[in-house]
């Protein structure tokens, strides 16, 4: 296992990225179009979004890079997974509106995340945290792995299960 990221992010409107080949381009429903997760878009070519719990402020954040697929930590209260491709030979994990972020070595090829979270509801509730001591933390593991359908290992709380939802009806409103 390599530390790609320790650190807090800051977030608003519940909003981190990571860019994989270009920026964001606004398209929120894009990124989770076609999935069944609604925490970790993975849709388009250009980023992963990250869907927080809190709305506004500091949260915990670790990214972490395997040589194969980790076993699943049964402690954190949301996971899903998605497949991605690194074209770049780096991968960017950006704030929200933020014209730079902090670049990592990613090595090209096909790879797969496991998105997890834990005090998403408790940070949701709370709604914006004015302090640096993050309420809720995430944790993005990726190891390389052919392309696979995104899918929902473990939900817990009702602002996971809204987002889920979500991109539930996006698919029927099509």
């Amino acid at each position: 296992m390599i530390a790609l990221f320790e650190g807090n992010v800051e977030v608003q409107y519940s909003q981190a990225y990571i860019e994989l080949d270009g920026s964001f381009d606004g398209s929120v429903e894009n990124c989770f179009r076609g999935q069944s997760n609604g925490l970790c878009g993975a849709q388009t070519p250009q980023i992963l979004f990250l869907t927080t719990g809190l709305h506004t402020g500091m949260v915990g954040f670790s990214i972490y890079l395997f040589g194969t697929e980790p076993g699943i930590d049964e402690s954190w209260e949301e996971i899903v997974e998605v497949s991605f491709q690194a074209k770049k030979g780096k991968i960017t994990l950006v704030e929200w509106a933020a014209d730079h972020g902090v670049d990592m070595a990613l090595p090209l090829g096909s790879y797969r995340a496991r998105y997890q979270g834990r005090a998403m509801q408790r940070a949701n509730d709370l709604d914006t945290n004015v302090t640096d001591t993050p309420i809720d933390t995430y944790r993005l593991d990726l190891w390389r792995a052919q392309a696979s359908r995104d899918r929902i290992v473990k939900q817990t709380s009702a602002i996971a299960a809204y987002w889920h939802d979500w991109v539930r009806e996006l698919a029927a409103a099509e």
